[in-house]
């Protein structure tokens, strides 16, 4: 996971312009054991940017009409 966050933020960071932090420090695993966990999840994952104040809308990301939602 590290490794997968500091990939990433390097890549952001260089393709935006900027320096400083991309990813929060943790992360949080779950398993997914039934189909309805995996729609549940997938709603939470879809609705971050709308919480972090990235987009207004869930319209405005472009995966808010995924095939699990």
């Amino acid at each position: 996971m590290q490794r997968l966050k500091s990939l990433t933020a390097i890549s952001f960071n260089k393709t935006l312009g900027r320096t400083g932090k991309v990813w929060q420090s943790g992360f949080h695993d779950h398993a997914l054991r039934h189909e309805e966990d995996l729609k549940a999840a997938a709603r939470y994952l879809v609705a971050n940017p709308l919480r972090a104040g990235l987009v207004k809308s869930l319209r405005d990301y472009p995966f808010w009409n995924a095939v699990w939602l």
